[in-house]
């Protein structure tokens, strides 16, 4: 019986990692060979042409076929001038694309420090729930190890204990979706200090301790034996 809770929750994890993976879909260049209007000058980062286009009425939030926004163009593109027009002139900088991922998330989970810095002085959430797992930029950040923008997320009053559809923290993914590394335990340390729970344990009553012993993560199990986790 246990060998087969094992082998489900090993199953599980691979599929989660897999699909957080290809999750969120950057344009291609087929479709931004297609884009006209605001949407090709977020893609260029021409900040000049939204600038223009803003004054003259232009849809700063138009959809392209997979409901990205101009801003979403510009945040995958990393075309941080024309994120600060779209912004000034009214675009909405917590839009969701299709697969309800925002442009803090996109930041986040291409490891865009500087993208994801000026997001958020512009303003931008850093709290929302977004994409198919019902997550959080921080969660998807500690996932991947992101301790930078973990750090950056916690600051910006990211939520630290939301728990996602998988039934996952952020601390709990740094664990299980990460390699016990030391960027993944780094990302746990953030979490620790600021005060995210340690006791909230997955769908099969695993703690974050336990997760981490079970992996032999062993600077993971002495940082949160000493934070007093059970």
């Amino acid at each position: 019986m246990m060998n087969r809770l094992y082998a489900w929750c090993g199953a599980l994890i691979f599929s989660a990692a897999a699909l957080n993976a290809g999750a969120q879909v950057a344009p291609a260049a087929g479709e931004i060979a297609q884009y006209t209007g605001v949407l090709a000058a977020a893609a260029r980062g021409d900040a000049a042409e939204i600038k223009k286009l803003a004054a003259g009425g232009a849809d700063l939030n138009v959809r392209d076929g997979y409901g990205r926004t101009p801003l979403h163009v510009a945040t995958f593109k990393k075309n941080r001038d024309a994120i600060t027009a779209l912004v000034k002139a009214g675009a909405d900088i917590n839009a969701k694309e299709s697969d309800r991922y925002d442009a803090v998330t996109i930041a986040a989970v291409a490891d865009d420090v500087g993208t994801l810095r000026m997001l958020l002085q512009l303003g931008a959430s850093a709290k929302q729930i977004t994409s198919r797992y019902d997550g959080t930029a921080l969660i998807a950040a500690a996932h991947l190890g992101h301790d930078l923008v973990v750090k950056m997320l916690i600051d910006a009053g990211a939520p630290l204990d939301h728990v996602n559809n998988l039934g996952w923290t952020a601390l709990i993914e740094a664990i299980v979706l990460g390699n016990g590394g030391s960027r993944h335990t780094e990302t746990l340390r953030a979490l620790v200090h600021a005060g995210a729970k340690l006791d909230i344990a997955d769908r099969n009553g695993q703690t974050p301790l336990a997760l981490a012993r079970a992996r032999g993560y062993k600077n993971m199990v002495q940082m949160l034996e000493k934070a007093g986790a059970k």
